[in-house]
């Protein structure tokens, strides 16, 4: 027995000795590297995608010597602060009175100038003291429709309807300032930490805005909607391809022949463009009252009365001197008129607005922001309800309905290019909502969908569906041929 155990012993402990060389072994050989699947190979024609980075266009900035300059300088020219408001650059004698001045402040300081260091500071000073700072060659420049500086080192232009970042910079916010305060002193409006924002315009009639830190985050912001010296005529809107001839006649039978027309449209579709051209077929023996919050229209009639809402006087109650366009529309129905044309409703002006078209002022105009026909319905109502009258909708819908009878929308593409999209008739009531009729569209190449197309390169089309107003456009003059009307249209067919 003691024989077996002792060899039952022995070869466990042989067997544990042959285990434990052979885990010793294994740990002495290294392990196999894990092997990976090939990396798949790149199609050779294939690029990783790149995102595009945006590049900042050169800045021309001011010399840091004649920036320091400039900036010393700036009121030690002017007998008072307000001497060169009404003073424009290519005035020959009143530049040379400015730089007979320069001269005069340089050599009673001793501070000597370079030729070119010279030259740069005269400029700098004369855009400052007789334009409008550092964006005065974009003010000047024809080609460019607006200007949007955003700090003193963002300065954007727009140019046929695309907006690219200017080279031009102010110096500093001070300069900014500067150029902001000639603009809204002649106007004798504030712009103040009491008032940070305000509403002005340049000489030429230019819409500007301004806001003011510490509202504007990123420095005083100026906005400028430029208007052409010459106001565009009808014709100049059908070589555009905003619409065409023939809508061109349809538009002018529309207003001659006194219907009430509302111009819609989103932020820089043109709607004032086209409201300036609709109010130029208004015939010229009539008496036009015109109401604009900055005014912005140039209608060539002799007989025009133009209205312009005033701001509170400063250091007031904020109420006393104030004339809001609500206001105003409600003056303007005591001055006899043949026409009332409203730049803009955006409050509980169009109310009255609604009132006087129904009130025997027929052949009124008006511009809303939205995006369609409908919404147009639909912002009027807003609108409205804004005049704090507790009307019932409606009641509001039917004033509409008999208040206005085309809708014109206007629309920016995606090309950058401003068109009529779409001309609606509104028919009336049915139930309770409104009836709108699309009489033309505008249609691209291909196009399947409904509504009006986003694209460029199409044409405002007719639907084929005759205005219920025709009897009287004709009563007016106006007999329209029925290719204006009828369906069939190039990229309608």
């Amino acid at each position: 027995m003691s024989s077996f155990l002792q060899r039952r012993m022995s070869e466990q402990s042989k067997k544990a000795e042959e285990e434990r060389a052979a885990q010793e072994s294994a740990a002495a050989v290294p392990p196999k590297a894990e092997e990976k699947p090939p990396a798949p190979e790149a199609a050779p024609d294939e690029k990783p995608e790149e995102k595009p980075v945006y590049q900042i266009p050169p800045k021309q900035r001011t010399t840091p010597r004649v920036a320091q300059l400039r900036k010393q300088l700036r009121t030690k020219l002017l007998a008072t602060p307000d001497e060169a408001d009404q003073w424009r650059r290519g005035d020959a004698e009143k530049e040379n009175l400015l730089i007979g001045r320069l001269r005069t402040v340089l050599q009673k300081a001793g501070i000597a100038l370079s030729p070119p260091e010279f030259e740069e500071l005269k400029e700098a000073l004369l855009n400052d003291l007789m334009g409008f700072g550092a964006i005065e060659p974009l003010v000047q420049n024809k080609n460019i429709s607006e200007i949007m500086v955003t700090g003193a080192d963002m300065i954007f232009a727009e140019q046929k309807g695309k907006l690219r970042e200017s080279e031009v910079v102010f110096d500093d916010e001070d300069h900014i300032q500067w150029t902001a305060q000639r603009i809204v002193r002649p106007l004798q409006r504030a712009l103040n930490r009491s008032n940070p924002m305000v509403d002005a315009r340049l000489p030429d009639g230019s819409r500007v805005h301004i806001v003011m830190p510490p509202s504007a985050l990123k420095g005083t912001t100026i906005t400028i909607r430029k208007f052409p010296s010459k106001p565009l005529t009808v014709e100049d809107l059908v070589r555009f391809g905003s619409f065409t001839a023939e809508v061109g006649e349809f538009l002018k039978a529309c207003v001659v022949s006194r219907l009430n027309m509302v111009v819609s449209g989103g932020t820089g579709s043109g709607k004032t463009t086209l409201l300036n051209v609709l109010s130029s077929f208004i015939p010229e023996e009539e008496r036009i009252v015109t109401i604009e919050d900055a005014a912005e229209l140039q209608l060539t009639q002799r007989h025009v009365v133009g209205l312009e809402t005033a701001p509170p006087i400063p250091g007031g109650d904020g109420i006393e001197g104030r004339l809001t366009i609500r206001d105003l529309v409600k003056g303007s129905l005591r001055m006899r008129p043949d026409r009332i044309v409203v730049g803009e409703c955006r409050s509980g002006e169009a109310l009255d607005m609604l009132q006087a078209m129904n009130t025997g002022h027929d052949g009124s105009l008006t511009t809303v922001h939205s995006n369609s026909p409908r919404d147009c319905m639909s912002r009027l109502e807003t609108l409205c309800l804004m005049a704090g009258m507790d009307l019932p909708v409606i009641v509001i819908r039917r004033q509409i309905a008999s208040a206005v009878n085309l809708v014109i929308q206007q629309s920016r593409l995606k090309d950058g290019s401003r068109k009529i999209v779409q001309i609606t008739e509104v028919q009336g009531m049915e139930g309770e909502n409104i009836t709108l009729q699309d009489i033309f569209l505008y249609r691209t190449p291909g196009q399947t969908g409904a509504g009006y197309s986003h694209a460029g390169g199409g044409q405002l089309e007719p639907t084929g569906f005759r205005p219920n107003f025709e009897d009287r456009l004709k009563e007016h003059g106006f007999k329209l041929g029925s290719s204006i009307f009828g369906g069939g249209g190039k990229f309608n067919k």
